[in-house]
């Protein structure tokens, strides 16, 4: 099965080869000056859940929400005791796209606060949600779409994914907007996602021969100068229009992905490896809980009970034995691993051990 694994990673890696070799839009590389996006936060309460709300007891500010969202509306709730399990206060986010204009909508993410179980089927009542100039720019409400779900009782129940946080497609109206004139700018910043001297060259390069003019200036290894007077003063907007559509050959770095929550290892191209030896072993550790009846002794006044215990071992796995890893491509490091026999789970391990040693020469990213 690993050696599929390996096998799979080294065609897509052949596949990404040939991919990187192509040129990319000069949009997909970059953003452009004042092109960009604005968080959105605020804190509401969403009703209608099937008993799986906050528990008030342990949740009092849900409580006083639900009172002041009553009151507002006009409800005389001062006197009544409420305890609903239908009501669970929630974190409400969103982000704001640039040239967003009132009255588009945008999708918003909702989060319990509290103690609740489940939002699944429940309804996010109007929340305000504000930037971090202390504004309201968007007003979300509508029904979430959880994102797990939960079944069971007080005895026990059985969670699927993460049924306390949800979503909501275009959940949230627009209402202000981000006050900004892209189009009388004589002068704005291209700035690469990935900074990179060689493609931030390229990139100015390309700009300048496509316009016939020293339109574009490499500031530094993530931004390049743009300016629009060197082309007689063009609107910005049909500018950018031109610019990032043009197509340009991408440096990438040699890096290694690593998530360590689900195993997966993703390595580039590039990915460099020196001569290297490898000995590996693991340990299991083995945790069980049994429950033993223990009886009374005959005519004794004792009871019956219940007693957990709780047994646990170590096992030490056979070690893989000491392995040469050599070669220079990526190519040679799947070869390697495979011929260490190594388990998903030792790969993550291995492979910073190798990083540590010097002899893989990539950054590890680790998620």
């Amino acid at each position: 099965m690993l050696r599929l694994v390996f096998a799979a990673m080294f065609l897509l890696a052949a596949t990404l080869s040939r991919a990187s070799a192509e040129d990319v839009r000069i949009k997909d590389l970059a953003s452009f000056d004042g092109m960009r996006g604005n968080d959105l936060v605020g804190y509401g309460i969403v009703v209608g859940l099937n008993g799986t709300g906050d528990s008030l007891r342990n949740a009092p500010y849900t409580e006083d929400m639900l009172v002041g969202l009553l009151e507002r509306l006009g409800a005389n709730v001062a006197d009544e005791q409420i305890r609903p399990k239908n009501v669970a206060a929630v974190f409400v986010t969103a982000a704001l796209p640039p040239f967003a204009r009132s009255g588009s909508q945008i999708d918003v993410t909702v989060s319990a606060i509290g103690d609740a179980k489940s939002l699944l089927g429940g309804t996010l009542v109007m929340t305000p949600l504000n930037a971090a100039d202390g504004q309201i720019y968007a007003v979300a409400q509508g029904s979430v779409i959880a994102g797990g779900v939960v079944a069971g009782d007080q005895a026990g129940n059985v969670v699927q994914g993460v049924p306390t946080a949800g979503s909501i497609p275009s959940g949230a109206r627009v209402e202000r907007e981000v006050a900004f004139d892209f189009s009388q700018m004589e002068e704005f910043r291209i700035a690469l996602r990935t900074p990179d001297f060689t493609t931030a060259a390229r990139v100015e390069a390309v700009i300048n021969n496509e316009l016939g003019a020293a339109v574009a200036r490499m500031r530094d290894a993530g931004t390049i100068d743009i300016s629009a007077a060197a082309v007689g003063n063009p609107s910005a907007a049909h500018l950018v229009s031109r610019i990032e559509n043009l197509r340009v050959r991408a440096e990438t770095r040699a890096r290694v992905v690593i998530d360590h929550k689900s195993g997966t290892v993703v390595m580039g191209e590039d990915v460099r490896i020196s001569r290297v030896a490898v000995s590996q072993g693991s340990l299991t550790l083995r945790v069980r809980d049994d429950s033993v009846v223990v009886q009374p002794s005959p005519f004794g006044n004792g009871e019956t009970v219940v007693v957990p215990r709780t047994t646990a071992a170590i096992e030490e796995m056979p070690g893989i034995g000491l392995a040469e890893v050599r070669g220079s491509s990526l190519s040679d490091v799947v070869t390697g691993l495979n011929a260490l026999g190594v388990r998903p789970r030792d790969l993550i391990e291995i492979l910073r051990s190798i990083h540590a040693a010097g002899a893989l020469h990539a950054d590890i990213v680790v998620n």
